[in-house]
């Protein structure tokens, strides 16, 4: 979080969207745990901005990144917006028992280095109850696989929990867990104290990716058989 002189802490929350009906179930969804995101760090004395990125007018574009290895323009924007973000609320519909492929393909093309430690809300919407546990058997996985940190309450809504309490209840619980999380500076201590024993792609989106090179060790055995040279087992010796 950026904090400036006479001013409280400001936080960036980031939220994809993989929706594509309009209006889109899983926009109006991700919206509404934004704006009880935001109202509860502002109890806490943080105000926050909020960055929307809607997966569905750069679908075609995702998905040449895809094959061509080379983002557009927009989608490229759209991975720096995420990557500058203090925290993340991720929402997707569910298609045949499982997470929209439009999200997974945006996800596809994240940098494994981009969401490290970064807080995160997990959402889903479906046609149906069954399929709740979506959430946990598939977002959650790949949140883990890029080191973020989700909170410890999923959000899914089907057709029946828009107009009840619970559902409320729910939101306020995983936006509460958010602001903690923002709140403690731990994802960031996390990633600062970490990011030299974190295993990276160079020239990354990530916004610690142009960390100087002091945190890098050039003499290890990695870094010598990149530059071309032997590991120690098998030098010559001096």
């Amino acid at each position: 979080m950026s904090e400036t002189l006479d001013q409280e802490p400001m936080a960036t929350i980031a939220v994809v969207n993989a929706g594509v009906s309009d209006p889109s179930s899983t926009r109006l969804f991700t919206d509404r745990i934004a704006q009880r995101t935001v109202a509860i760090l502002s109890e806490a004395g943080i105000s926050a901005a909020v960055r929307t990125i809607d997966l569905a007018p750069i679908a075609v574009e995702i998905a040449q990144a895809l094959v061509s290895g080379v983002p557009s323009e927009k989608v490229q924007d759209a991975i720096e917006r995420l990557a500058s973000a203090d925290a993340l609320i991720a929402g997707t519909p569910v298609y045949k028992a499982g997470i929209s492929g439009l999200f997974k393909s945006f996800a596809d093309l994240i940098d494994d280095d981009l969401l490290i430690a970064k807080p995160a809300i997990l959402a889903a919407t479906g046609g149906s109850a069954r399929h709740a546990m979506v959430v946990d058997d598939q977002l959650r996985p790949l949140f883990a696989f890029l080191r973020a940190l989700p909170v410890p309450t999923s959000l899914y809504a089907a057709p029946e929990d828009w107009g009840s309490t619970d559902l409320g209840r729910r939101i306020d619980r995983a936006a509460t867990e958010l602001a903690v999380l923002l709140r403690s500076g731990a994802p960031r201590d996390i990633a600062d104290g970490n990011w030299a024993r974190y295993q990276h792609r160079f020239g990354g989106n990530a916004s610690r990716a142009g960390k100087p090179d002091a945190d890098l060790d050039f003499d290890s055995e990695l870094m010598r058989l990149a530059a071309g040279g032997r590991p120690r087992s098998t030098a010559e010796p001096d």
